[in-house]
């Protein structure tokens, strides 16, 4: 059975992470977020929380190198 976890923003349903052998795959309901639509993430914590990254602040935050 495919587990999903619901994500949500502020009480918004903005999308899903599917758990997938490798990690979790964003599924986005939302178009502030449909730039992470099928994107694949570690850890079901980077998914929710880049989603509402990008959700509240409308950019993906920058990496530091």
């Amino acid at each position: 059975m495919i587990a999903s976890h619901p994500i949500d923003a502020n009480g918004v349903f903005i999308g899903a992470a599917v758990r997938l052998s490798q990690g979790y795959r964003f599924v986005a309901v939302d178009l502030r977020v449909e730039e992470l639509d099928g994107s694949i993430w570690p850890t079901l914590d980077d998914a929710r929380r880049l989603a509402r990254h990008l959700y509240t602040t409308g950019r993906l935050p920058t990496r530091s190198h």
